[in-house]
This record gives structure tokens, sequence and C-alpha cells, in this order.
């Protein structure tokens, strides 16, 4: 664990489950915390505004990401400048289009004016995030988040767009990049090397960070002696 805790980049836990945040709220490599509307739907969560009430108070000071859930601009908007008046650890996730494929920068830029800590989500190409570019000049934090695990989904290695994307935000005060929609321990990695200031993991990939590190013989002999368990235990036979 020790090697987790000296990775400059920074873990933030992906979900919806109360559970989860109740049993990583206070992990030291635990920074921060997201969700979404998905998420919430899969762990059954039907009012917005009692899960928020529940979730706070488990995270603490930690940055959180809540989404706001219209497809109308003035509407994301003022559900925006309800979400920010939550806390100064909240950050309010507005995709980067709509529905019928409507930029929302325009918006961006109005709740960066108002200073709400904007978390730009669903990006998947480089176009996206250099039509971001021009609101990097305003001060105050705003995370930019590359689904890079989606982008791996599709046959692209996501690291060279990474790492692209890093160079559009360098310079940029308070601009983080973060890694999202990660599918293995090895996108920690190769999110930290793209030079990405967080990554985004669900609970069920985090309970492997204890094997980062681990000797990869004994995960051999781990992999045997599973296999043939296994086998015993459903009583298999030739």
């Amino acid at each position: 664990m020790q090697r987790v805790l000296n990775l400059k980049i920074k873990i933030f836990s992906d979900g919806a489950n109360l559970d989860d945040f109740r049993s990583l709220g206070n992990l030291e490599y635990i920074k921060g915390f997201t969700t979404n509307p998905s998420l919430m739907r899969k762990a059954g969560v039907s009012h917005y505004a009692a899960f928020i009430k529940e979730v706070l108070p488990l995270v603490g000071t930690k940055p959180i990401s809540f989404e706001v859930i219209s497809d109308q601009f003035p509407e994301m908007k003022r559900q925006a400048l309800k979400l920010a008046e939550l806390g100064d650890n909240v950050y309010v996730k507005i995709p980067i289009t709509n529905t019928r494929a409507e930029t929302s920068v325009p918006l961006i830029a109005e709740l960066r004016q108002a200073g709400v800590r904007v978390n730009v989500t669903a990006i998947t190409t480089i176009r996206q995030v250099q039509e971001l570019v021009p609101l990097f000049t305003r001060t105050g934090p705003m995370v930019i988040s590359v689904f890079a695990g989606r982008v791996a989904d599709t046959g692209v290695d996501p690291v060279p767009l990474m790492t692209r994307a890093k160079h559009l935000l360098s310079g940029a005060p308070g601009i983080e990049l973060l890694w999202a929609s990660s599918r293995e321990l090895l996108n920690i990695f190769q999110a930290e090397s793209a030079g990405c200031d967080i990554i985004t993991v669900m609970p069920d990939l985090l309970k492997k960070l204890a094997l980062i590190g681990y000797d990869l013989e004994q995960y051999s002999l781990d992999t045997v002696k599973t296999f043939y368990n296994d086998a015993l235990a459903s009583q298999l036979n030739l």
C-alpha cells in the first residue's frame, strides 16, 4: 500500500453506493469522490437530494462531483448553481454536450464566471478539450474528465490522447486532468505517466490495490491453486 501512497496522481472513488462512501471516506489514499446518474440508478438511488444529504457528511472535506440531470442549458445552470452552494468541496459535473450534441462550452464559461467549480465530463476527443482551452485563462478550480476507459473500449490507446490533453492544460492554474472510466489497475500508472492529476476508480477495482507490487511467481502459484481448488469444489472428474 505504500506504493499507492507514494503516487503523485490522486485516486478518486467513482460510485453511488453509500456503504462504499462510508468505508472509503477516511482512507488516506482516497483523495476524492465522483458519481453520476447511471451509477446512482445502478445503486437504486431514486431521490437525488436525499442521496446528496447522506453523502456529504461521509466525504468530509474531500472533493466530490455531482452531475446536473437536465438536458436544457438554462435548467442545467440552475441546477449547477444549486449544487455549488452545497460546499466548497463540491464540483458540478457538466457534460461537454447535451443529448442533441449542442456544446456546453458557453454554459461552462458562465459557471466559471460565477465561481462554480466545474467538472467537465464525458469528453472523449482532443477536439473537445481544445474547445475548453479559452476558459483556462480564468482562475479557479476546474476538472477536465476525459473518459480514457471508453476510448480504450473502441480499440484506441488513450495514453497519447491524455498526454496531449495534459499539454493543453499546462500553465493553466487550477485546471486538473482526470482519467475517467478506468478498467484495470494498470490505468493508474498509465494515467500518472501521462501527467494526469486524478484518476477515478470504481470500488470493486479499488479492492485490487493490494495486488500492486505483488510477486508474479506467487501470483502464478495462487492461480494454479485457485483452479485446482475450484475443480475439487465442483467435484469435476474425467
